[in-house]
């Protein structure tokens, strides 16, 4: 159920984090969630694969289009960290960490959600997940969506009466219960970005010792 939902197991089969932020550029977005001082490289799926493979070993030659300086500049051949890919789609920006957890901080959701709304998913390779949502820096709804009742954030009827995820999430398999929540979360906020927005060259950074 989860392959028509973005991001999803079979881009990341190990997981990821994401944040959604309406009415921002990619730019502004890795700006609130990441650090000031690095300058995005412009990579793809693969090639941000391909260098946290290789590291400092990674030549010009793996990576066409991108200079050495270029790869130093954004962070992106430190040691430890998390990449952070963002891209955008009819309106909403994203950015998303494979595998790890930096994303899924509840600070990370508040910058990102100064003056907007900004919406923060997690799925774990451990199997676990969560969705939060943000309006103005204030966490309004956070939970797991296998117990939907207990949420964390401050006024959870929000999320509730502009998406109504917890009736998609009753309506479903109890193992569809994060795509069904996402799906109905994403599709009423008009946030639906497809896969294909994650195939091209996104910004890229890294931020350095992070975890």
């Amino acid at each position: 159920m989860s392959s028509d939902i973005f991001p999803n197991r079979q881009l990341y089969q190990f997981g990821y984090c994401a944040v959604f932020a309406k009415g921002l550029a990619p730019a502004e977005l890795l700006v609130r969630v990441g650090d000031e001082g690095l300058h995005p490289v412009v990579l793809t799926r693969t090639e941000t694969a391909h260098i946290e493979a290789l590291g400092e070993d990674i030549d010009e030659g793996d990576v066409p289009d991108v200079t050495l300086d270029q790869l130093h500049d954004s962070g992106v051949l430190a040691s430890d960290g998390p990449f952070l890919r963002a891209g955008e789609h009819d309106g909403w920006s994203f950015v998303i960490e494979p595998e790890g957890s930096y994303l899924a901080a509840d600070d990370i959701l508040k910058s990102a959600s100064q003056k907007t709304v900004a919406l923060s998913l997690r799925d774990s390779e451990s199997g676990s997940r969560w969705i939060s949502y943000a309006e103005d820096g204030e966490i309004l709804s956070s939970f797991d969506p296998l117990f939907p009742d207990s949420d964390y954030g401050t006024r959870p009827e929000v999320l509730e009466q502009l998406t109504g995820h917890r009736a998609a999430i009753s309506n479903g398999d109890r193992t569809d219960a994060y795509a069904n929540a996402v799906r109905a979360i994403q599709q009423r906020l008009t946030g639906t970005v497809p896969q294909e927005a994650d195939e091209s060259r996104l910004l890229t950074i890294k931020i350095a010792d992070a975890y």
